[in-house]
């Protein structure tokens, strides 16, 4: 085995790949990197069981300076490898496998040997067939992602709420989260209905890494889901992921229907008074910031104190208050990652009572995007 390739190049692709390579595998080939040399490309493979994300690097796209002058396999030390390529001192690197598993990696006058283990020793990837196929713009994707994935749980006790519930069905994907203490669901329209409906669990750390890795590109991301794996593909990627087995429970009922409060504001003016707030609820035990709302004095206000450091008011501007006079109290960190999800819009926030869980919408999108939070009792 033996071939020449741009460091740099290189370099990119293997930091993707080495996002699914965990040291702490129970497995222990998994904490290499598989690399596939055939006569006209290069496959890097790296996975912990739970994430597979492989790349295909082509001869044919010669930015990336690959010649190949012989096909083979090896796995190699993932995180070592790793920085050896990004310190070589030239533009290029060769790596050539002679005999047995040592692997000689050189780069100008740099030469390294380090031992590889046997590629066929490497789990297999599934060959994944599916008709719940479906394609997402990437800035879309990756703005679901992270807009759903800060109500995940951490928590392993409820396994199940660890991950992302999506659902497709005709022409709209919904994305769920929720920790019990919050619920983030958005709804995207799909550029065409699907073949079958499918409702799956992706694990939440799973998503967070795809989310970092969806590259800013036009072309649109195939999203197969499978019985028990779900495929995301893009340039030239392959992000598997496993699905998380159990039901997720029924989140419909939880968004109330009706409200007996409402109030329209900007999203950062909000975010910023409750930051501020915060300042002051982080240093108590309870960590708690108040609203009031009081529509007959045209009045909104953000509230917060700690028994030892001191206590914080302030009026807050607003668009629109309609209803009944209302005080609810919340956790602040749980509202500013709701309000930081929006970005700069205004928002709706609809309330029934103190004790029971309101909503926050975007104004302009109010059917697609919601996101849940449960008042703290103060009494």
């Amino acid at each position: 085995m033996k071939f020449t390739i741009n460091r740099t190049g290189f370099t990119n692709e293997l930091a993707n790949v080495l996002r699914a390579i965990s040291s702490k595998t129970t497995i222990p080939i998994l904490t290499g990197v598989k690399l596939v040399v055939t006569d006209d490309q290069l496959v890097l493979t790296g996975s912990n069981s739970d994430i597979t994300i492989q790349s295909t690097l082509a001869a044919s796209e010669g930015q990336l300076g690959l010649v190949v002058e012989e096909p083979g396999a090896i796995v190699l030390q993932a995180r070592l490898f790793n920085e050896i390529v990004k310190k070589l001192p030239a533009e290029t690197v060769t790596l050539e496998v002679k005999t047995g598993f040592l692997t000689t990696i050189t780069s100008g006058p740099a030469e390294f040997k380090i031992n590889g283990q046997d590629a066929n020793n490497y789990p297999k990837l599934p060959e994944l067939e599916s008709d719940k196929t479906v394609q997402l713009a990437p800035d879309l994707l990756r703005e679901v992602i992270d807009q759903t994935r800060i109500a995940v749980s951490k928590q392993e006790s409820r396994p199940i709420l660890t991950g992302i519930h999506v659902l497709l069905a005709q022409d709209q994907l919904t994305a769920i989260a929720t920790d019990s203490h919050r619920l983030a669901q958005r709804k995207v329209t799909l550029p065409a209905p699907v073949a079958a409906a499918a409702d799956v669990v992706i694990p939440g750390v799973s998503m967070t890494e795809l989310a970092r890795m969806i590259p800013d590109q036009k072309d649109p991301i195939d999203l197969l889901i499978a019985e028990n794996q779900v495929l995301f593909k893009f340039g030239h990627t392959l992000f598997y992921s496993r699905l998380l087995e159990g039901k997720y429970p029924d989140t419909s009922r939880l968004i109330p229907e009706t409200s007996e409060t409402d109030l329209t504001i900007d999203a950062n003016v909000l975010l910023a008074a409750i930051s501020r707030a915060s300042l002051l609820s982080h240093q108590g035990r309870n960590n708690v910031v108040k609203l009031t709302i009081d529509p007959t004095q045209e009045l909104v206000k953000i509230s917060g104190d700690s028994a030892d450091v001191g206590n914080v008011e302030e009026e807050l501007q607003f668009d629109a208050i309609t209803g009944q006079e209302l005080a609810i109290s919340f956790n602040p960190d749980y509202m500013g990652d709701a309000l930081k999800s929006f970005g700069e819009v205004k928002v709706k926030l609809a309330f029934t009572s103190p004790l029971r869980p309101f909503t926050l919408v975007p104004v302009d999108d109010q059917a697609n995007f919601v996101q849940l939070i449960t008042p703290v009792r103060t009494f």
